[in-house]
């Protein structure tokens, strides 16, 4: 895993557990054989496995294995924070160690064989756990969770040890966290907090440590699960588990390399289908798929920006702070949904709620003005010369009488408004301490959002310490842009999940007779000619132009006739990846002598250049429209990804485009188009018609289909330009390149 700590592998897929009738196993479902209807038709999983993982936090009884209690020795702390935790959580403490017959005046066993019960959960001291895992298996161990580092994290001898030491768990049946984890799942959590709690993933132990710390302020924590180097159990089966937790209100996790892309998805999947936020920090990088220089498309994403736009796909929150992931976590977790998406922001400063709204709207916040019997009640209570549109400037909040309250009730009655938020600079008491009181007490009485910015470095303040952290319905930041952050991830969050369909229910599970006839075409090891990339998308009901190849001056002369003029012409061949730049294209012929001399030039330039051909292409001349480009590129985290973007000579030059990992649906296809910046020309600028975006989106979902039916025979497609026409014209690919596996 590139830039981590941890050595976490980086997989496409999980190796399926062997099934004990000796059957042939399906493909795994986070180490689980999935049943032959739950796969698509590459023979991946189509749902996420939820891991028991309820005897893991909270077991019946637990063995340490090299458990100690003599001074000095590092497990002698581990073993008296996990004596203390096993009281904690009602589980009976079983020492394990080869030489000792008592450990901290609990009987001690010589071996996991000798214990007098069957245990839940194994806690594995030792330097190297890989032989334990068998003396664990022979006793019905169902989980174990292993400390000792030296594996994956430090090189490559390391990696094959951690390579033997999944091998021993996957024929063990058990289940291991780590190696390479530490104490965290067994951390002290607070249980006098009530409310949805926030589950907590990390990859390492002290990136964690800001969210945990959350208790201080009053926000409930209910899991830890540091996952280290992901020999086994991996961020993806915790949130599977969490999301179905019915105490946990939002997931928060720090990633620093994902060991399944597939596993991962499924499993937001489950989140996104509960209605549960995930909020993660995503660092370090995926190691780079191959990419074919021949490719448009493999130069405009690079992995970062497949793993952002996959969260993205599936209503993951990336963030990019511990502060961010803290902060907005702890929203989620305890906001009840919008009843509005408008944003009010209220300030005793003007400059402060100008300033405020400014990074709102510039972060995407719907700030609506509020009407003007709005504005009208408002200037009962402030004075008519400061500006009660939104933002809301008091002048200053009223301390002495009811006014101020009256302002905050008002403003949360208007019907348009979601959430009110109050950017407080620095303390000024009374003031301050009137207004927080003021927002503590309506937020209890509304089922709208109330959140409030404490400006003040010091954070001693009572108004901050007792009344807003004592406070479970107002949400309370220390910088705006925390608060910005938060909010427009939890307004995006309930938008994504209202009508949240998983694209995995309509994944196909058979191969459609287009992939049959595409199969047919594939040449494995090569790249296909012009010709037969064209025939590929012909295939799938992707429009080419009228074209004929033609091996003579004399049958191009012919073939123009017969397509049409004008026409264009083009050398074929599997080599040739860019041929404009070797003059192998000429366009607007209108005469049989242009063609004439226009196949003699293209065939001298291959003969000179050296490239061999298949022939030379006769094309139709398509009219104008919007170019794009649209194509499939490997990577080596998710697999076939779909990529869109503004094509012809600017793709490389502008870089605009929009990824997705197949399966998705024609939202998805257009909420690509969406982020392009570009996507105004396809609605006409400058007096050209509107773009048949529909054609474009129905070409997306079409490539996609081809993605997943020939993923394992084509390695990359690449349509530049695909000319989008007129609205209700369609679209069609006026060049097309295919490298096949």
């Amino acid at each position: 895993m590139l830039g981590s700590t941890h050595g976490t592998l980086t997989t496409t897929s999980r190796t399926a557990r062997v099934l004990a009738c000796g059957e042939q196993a399906a493909p795994a479902v986070h180490g689980r054989a999935a049943p032959a209807e739950d796969v698509d038709v590459s023979g991946r999983a189509l749902h996420s496995d939820v891991p028991d993982l309820d005897r893991f936090f909270r077991p019946s009884s637990v063995a340490v294995v090299g458990a100690s209690d003599a001074e000095g020795r590092p497990n002698t702390g581990i073993t008296r924070q996990l004596i203390a935790w096993a009281e904690r959580v009602g589980a009976r403490l079983h020492p394990v160690h080869p030489t000792r017959t008592s450990v901290f005046g609990l009987p001690c066993c010589p071996s996991v064989a000798d214990l007098p019960e069957k245990v839940d959960l194994a806690v594995l001291l030792v330097g190297d756990p890989t032989p334990v895992i068998e003396e664990l298996a022979e006793s019905k161990v169902r989980f174990a969770v292993a400390f000792a580092s030296g594996f994956a994290e430090t090189g490559e001898a390391g990696a094959a040890a951690q390579q033997r030491l999944a091998a021993a768990v996957e024929r063990s049946g058990i289940r291991l966290l780590g190696p390479n984890t530490n104490l965290n799942a067994f951390e002290k959590f607070r249980d006098d907090l009530d409310g949805p709690a926030i589950a907590l993933i990390t990859q390492s132990g002290h990136q964690g440590r800001p969210v945990f710390t959350l208790q201080e302020l009053g926000i409930r924590l209910s899991h830890w699960a540091p996952t280290g180097n992901e020999a086994d159990l991996e961020t993806a089966d915790f949130i599977s588990y969490f999301a179905t937790c019915p105490e946990v209100g939002a997931i928060a996790a720090y990633v620093e390399g994902l060991k399944d892309g597939r596993g991962f998805l499924l499993a937001a999947d489950r989140a996104a289908r509960n209605k549960v936020p995930v909020v993660t920090v995503k660092v370090g990088r995926t190691e780079a798929g191959a990419r074919m220089a021949a490719s448009h498309t493999g130069k405009l994403t690079g992995a970062d920006e497949v793993v952002d736009a996959a969260m993205r796909q599936f209503g993951v929150i990336r963030v990019d702070g511990l502060d961010e992931l803290q902060d907005t976590a702890a929203l989620l977790a305890r906001a009840r949904p919008p009843r509005a998406d408008g944003v009010v922001v209220y300030s005793i400063s003007g400059g402060t709620g100008a300033h405020f709204s400014d990074l709102a709207t510039a972060a995407g916040l719907e700030l609506p003005t509020l009407g003007a019997a709005k504005q009208t009640e408002l200037h009962q209570w402030i004075p008519d010369y400061l500006s009660v549109a939104n933002p809301v400037d008091n002048g200053g909040h009223p301390v002495g009488d009811w006014r101020g309250r009256k302002i905050i009730d008002a403003i949360l009655a208007d019907p348009s408004v979601g959430v009110l938020i109050c950017p407080i600079t620095g303390p000024f008491p009374p003031m301050s301490d009137k207004l927080a009181q003021d927002l503590v007490d309506a937020a209890e009485q509304t089922d709208k959002l109330v959140c409030v910015v404490w400006g003040s470095p010091v954070g001693t303040e009572d108004a901050y310490r007792t009344t807003l952290l004592g406070s479970s319905r107002v949400a309370t930041f220390r910088t705006f842009a925390n608060c910005i952050t938060a909010v427009r991830a939890y307004l995006g969050h309930h938008r994504f999940t209202a009508n949240y369909r998983s694209p995995f229910e309509d994944a196909p599970r058979t191969l459609s007779p287009s992939a049959r006839k595409a199969q047919a075409l594939m040449r494995p090891g090569e790249q296909l000619s012009e010709h037969a990339a064209k025939q590929l998308l012909r295939a799938y009901g992707i429009r080419v132009p009228r074209e004929q190849l033609v091996t003579s001056a004399a049958a191009a002369v012919r073939a123009a006739g017969l397509v049409g003029y004008p026409v264009v012409m083009k050398a074929s061949g599997p080599q040739l990846a860019h041929k404009s730049e070797l003059g192998l294209v000429k366009v607007g012929l209108t005469s049989a002598s242009q063609v004439r001399d226009a196949y003699r030039e293209l065939t001298d330039i291959a003969r000179y250049e050296g490239v061999p051909l298949d022939g030379v292409l006769v094309c139709q001349m398509v009219a104008r429209g919007v170019e794009m480009v649209v194509g499939v590129t490997p990577d080596s985290l998710f697999g076939p990804t779909v990529t869109v973007g503004l094509g012809g000579v600017l793709v490389e030059v502008l870089r605009d485009a929009a990824v997705r990992v197949p399966p998705f649906g024609a939202d998805q296809a257009r909420a690509m188009l969406g982020e392009l910046r570009g996507r105004a020309l396809l609605d006409g600028v400058r007096g050209a018609p509107p773009a048949d975006v529909d054609a474009l989106v129905e070409v997306v979902l079409r490539v996609q289909r081809m993605a997943l039916e020939l993923g394992d025979t084509l390695a990359e497609l690449d349509i530049n330009p695909l000319m989008v026409l007129e609205r209700g014209q369609g679209a069609v690919a006026l060049d097309a390149l295919a490298v096949c596996h």
